[in-house]
């Protein structure tokens, strides 16, 4: 990990960036979106970018720089990136899966399927079901990732990882509930990991496996992987990841693509871990929506929502490992977004007539500016598309 600094030369190039970013062909057919774009990437990371289409073809806009160290360069659609929380869609399927295969029962408790681990220190696994596991509304806390770390210290391997049901025992063990099951929402990646053992007491296999096999190989998503415990590197090509603050009209940036306890794949594992790339997350979620990895009844439930204090107007409410949102074009778009400690901002979304969009920052961006990651989206289905 290192810290660089942007000097009036990076300033440069990554100006130039900007305006070189796409090929004229699509820059010329989405300027709209490429402005929002453009916008977006003002106050986000180094660069930008966003890959989005319809039963037609795909498309691709970028912004500013995928580097800022030598030429600036655009962000391409086949590089990598850590996905971050749309790993939860990843996970939830599976789980929808093993409820279309009779394994599980949504609203069974999960004592039932991992008996004795949530229990104590104000939980009981009886009261709380796989489904509000799903839907972030079990009580779960969500503790700070590098606290819950440094209480997890003495159980980390040389390489770095931590074992899965190790990891949940200690969120458990030091994190008591935050409110009674059913009662409120909060967004948690305790939960989500706690949906990741499920998958291996069912499926007798780790859930890296199982995400491969049941998901990753059978939709042939080869630009995808589920990174082995320790294995913080990405496979090329991949793009930096950044983390910096602002100073006026000045980025100083710490690249933090490989930086211990941020980028360890096993302590995000099934609510973080997954490594992909812009095409092949439009590619998962078109096939999820287009029924091709759960059934038609699991997909219901998976798009059953429940609303959630957000302050956006346009948010609908909270899936099974989906969210939906009103598009200003008139309809709703399915989606999940990813925040990365490692440096990647990311969402993508599709609509059931078939469109698509997945956009990223090579940053941790966590401003509420306009315009914002929905912004970019919402421009990118109902834009300039046809």
């Amino acid at each position: 990990m290192r810290t660089l600094r942007r000097t009036a030369s990076v300033l440069a190039s990554v100006a130039v960036a900007v305006a070189l970013a796409a090929p004229a062909s699509a820059a010329d057919a989405h300027a709209d979106t490429q402005a929002v774009l453009n916008g977006y990437q003002s106050h986000a990371g180094p660069g930008a970018a966003v890959y989005a289409g319809n039963a037609s073809g795909s498309w691709h806009l970028s912004a500013g720089s995928a580097t800022i160290t030598g030429a600036a360069r655009p962000l391409e659609p086949n590089e990598h990136f850590r996905i971050a929380s749309q790993t939860k869609t990843f996970t939830a399927s599976v789980v929808l899966q093993l409820v279309d295969e009779g394994k599980v029962v949504l609203d069974a408790p999960i004592e039932r399927y991992l008996p004795g681990l949530v229990d104590g220190n104000g939980y009981d696994g009886n009261r709380i079901t796989v489904r509000q596991l799903l839907q972030h509304n079990a009580g779960i806390p969500a503790p700070d990732v590098v606290a819950w770390a440094q209480k997890a210290a003495g159980l980390v391997k040389p390489d770095g990882s931590i074992g899965l049901r190790d990891l949940v025992q200690v969120g458990l063990r030091n994190f008591p509930p935050a409110s009674a099951p059913g009662t409120s929402v909060l967004y948690s990646n305790l939960g989500y990991l706690i949906n990741g053992l499920l998958i291996e007491q069912v499926t007798g296999m780790s859930v890296g496996d199982a995400i491969t096999s049941r998901i990753i190989d059978r939709l042939g998503l080869a630009q995808t992987s589920f990174p082995r415990a320790g294995d913080r590197s990405l496979p090329a090509p991949y793009l930096a990841g950044y983390r910096g603050v602002r100073a006026g009209p000045f980025f100083f940036w710490t690249e933090t693509t490989s930086a211990p306890v941020i980028s360890e794949p096993s302590i995000e594992s099934s609510a973080g871990a997954v490594v992909s790339t812009l095409s092949d997350l439009s590619a998962f979620y078109r096939a999820l929506l287009d029924g091709k990895v759960v059934s038609p009844a699991a997909l219901a439930e998976m798009r059953r929502t429940i609303q959630v204090p957000v302050h956006d107007p346009n948010y609908v409410g909270l899936g099974l490992g989906l969210q939906a949102i009103t598009l200003s074009c008139g309809g709703q778009a399915w989606f999940h977004n990813g925040l990365a400690a490692s440096g990647y901002s990311s969402l993508t979304a599709v609509t059931d007539d078939g469109r698509y969009a997945s956009m990223m920052t090579n940053a941790w961006e966590l401003t509420s500016l306009r315009p914002s990651p929905v912004d970019v989206i919402d421009s990118a289905l109902c834009g300039s598309r046809q």
